[in-house]
C-alpha cells in the first residue's frame, strides 16, 4: 500500500504521524511511504532519517495525499479538504461531533475516516487516545500553574504553597486517564486535590491509588458547584468517546468562581465541559472571561511534540500495519474492537455518537463495509 504522512499545519503542531522506526516497519512489509519534506524536522526526525528508514521524501501535501492511506495526527484543516479523495483511508484524530464543517467535508469527499479517539481494546479502553490523554493530563497542571501567575490574570497562587501558607486547591472533573494523570502531577506539587467522577468503582480505585493523598467526591451538580466555587484551578477531564462533552460547568457557575481562578478544559477537543470554553492555540492559549482565566488549547500534547509523537506512534503502528496489509474492509471487519474507529465511510456516518450529535443518519459500519 502507498502511505502518505503530511506535515501538520495546525497552530504550533509539531507532532508527526510516523517516526523513522514506524517507516522501517512499513518498508519491511513492502509498503511505500511518502513523507512530506520537513514533516518531523522540528522534533529531531530529519528527512535523511526517514530516507534511511525506507521512505520517499516529497515536496508538498499534494504528493502525500495521492497515497491510498494518509496517517497524520490532527484532523485535516479546511485547505486540506480538496486533497482528500473517495475511498482514501484517513487515519488520525478526527473529533467530528463538535465539528460539523469537517464532518461535511469528509462525507462529501467520501473518505474512509478512522478516528484514533474511538478505537477500543478488549477492556473497552481507548488505546490510541490514551497516550495523548496521559500527556494532556500532565500538561494541564503545568499549564494551570502557569496560568495562575499574576501576569496571566491569575490569582497569584502557588499550587504547592510554602511552609506557613496553604497550597492551592485543584479540582479535577473526571477520573479517567486525563484526570488520573492530572492528579499525579497536582499531588506531586503538593496541591490540595479533589477529583470528581460519577463512577463509584473508579473513585474507589483512585482512593486506593493515591492512598489518601487526594479527596474523591461523587459528581453531582451540587458537588461540582461547591468544589468549582472553592477552586483555584479546575481541570475539565470529562470524556464520552465520540460524543460532544456535556457542559458540567455553566456560565453562571463560572461567574461564581474566585477572580483569577483558572479553568483548563482538556475536553475542548470534544467541545469542552465548560460553557465558557472556546478553542485556543499554543500561540494564544489564554483568555479571561468573567474574571476567570481559561486555557483551552485544542492540541495540548503538541507542546511536547517529540515525546507525544513517539508515544502516539507506538500505539498506532499495529493498527496502521493491519490497514496496510489487509485493506480497510478486511482489517475492520476482522476486528470488532478496531471497527468503532471508523467514523465515516464513503459518504455515510458509521459512528452512532457522531451521527446523533450532528443530527445525521447513522449507518451500521458492518452493513456499510459488507455492501462494498
Amino acid at each position: 500500500m502507498k502511505i502518505g504522512v503530511p506535515t501538520e499545519v495546525k497552530d504550533h503542531e509539531y507532532r508527526v504521524g510516523a517516526t523513522p522506526a514506524m517507516v522501517k516497519a512499513f518498508a519491511k512489509g513492502g509498503h511505500k511511504i511518502f513523507i512530506q519534506k520537513g514533516a518531523g524536522s522540528k522534533i529531531g526526525f530529519e528527512d535523511e532519517d526517514y530516507r534511511k528508514a525506507g521512505a520517499t521524501i516529497v515536496p508538498g501535501p499534494k504528493e502525500v495525499y495521492a497515497a491510498e492511506m494518509v496517517i497524520k495526527v490532527k484532523e485535516p484543516q479546511p485547505f486540506e479538504y480538496p486533497l482528500l479523495r473517495e475511498n482514501q483511508i484517513l487515519f488520525c484524530y478526527l473529533h467530528l461531533a463538535p465539528d460539523p464543517e469537517q464532518a461535511a467535508a469528509l462525507l462529501k469527499r467520501k473518505v474512509v475516516g478512522i478516528a484514533f479517539e474511538t478505537v477500543v481494546d478488549h477492556k473497552r479502553r481507548l488505546p490510541l487516545l490514551t497516550p495523548m490523554s496521559e500527556m494532556a493530563g500532565r500538561i494541564a497542571i503545568q499549564a494551570g500553574a502557569y496560568a495562575l501567575h499574576m501576569s496571566n490574570g491569575g490569582r497569584g497562587v502557588l499550587l504547592g504553597g510554602v511552609p506557613g501558607v496553604s497550597p492551592g486547591k485543584v479540582v479535577i472533573i473526571g477520573g479517567g486517564i486525563v484526570g488520573t494523570q492530572a492528579s499525579k502531577m497536582a499531588v506531586g506539587l503538593g496541591a490540595d486535590v479533589t477529583i470528581l467522577d460519577n463512577n463509584l468503582n473508579r473513585l474507589r480505585e483512585l482512593d486506593d491509588l493515591f492512598d489518601g493523598k487526594l479527596k474523591t467526591l461523587y459528581s453531582t451538580p451540587a458537588t461540582v458547584e461547591e468544589e468549582v466555587i472553592a477552586a483555584d484551578l479546575v481541570i475539565g477531564a470529562v470524556l464520552i468517546p465520540g460524543k460532544i462533552t456535556p457542559k458540567l460547568v455553566t456560565k453562571g457557575l463560572i461567574k461564581k468562581m474566585k477572580h483569577g481562578a483558572v479553568v483548563v478544559d482538556v475536553a475542548i477537543d470534544q467541545g469542552g465541559c465548560c460553557e465558557t470554553s472556546r478553542p485556543t492555540t499554543h500561540s494564544d492559549p489564554i483568555y479571561v472571561q468573567d474574571e476567570v482565566v481559561h486555557y483551552c488549547v485544542a492540541n495540548m500534547p503538541g507542546a511536547c511534540a517529540r515525546t507525544a509523537t513517539i508515544a502516539l506512534t507506538n500505539s498506532v503502528l499495529p493498527y496502521a500495519l493491519r490497514l496496510a496489509e489487509l485493506g480497510y474492509k478486511k482489517a475492520l471487519l476482522s476486528d470488532f474492537l478496531f471497527l468503532p474507529g471508523m467514523n465515516v465511510c464513503l459518504g455515510k456516518v458509521t459512528n452512532e455518537h457522531v451521527a446523533h450529535d450532528l443530527n445525521l443518519d447513522f449507518h451500521e459500519p458492518e452493513e456499510v463495509l459488507n455492501a462494498l
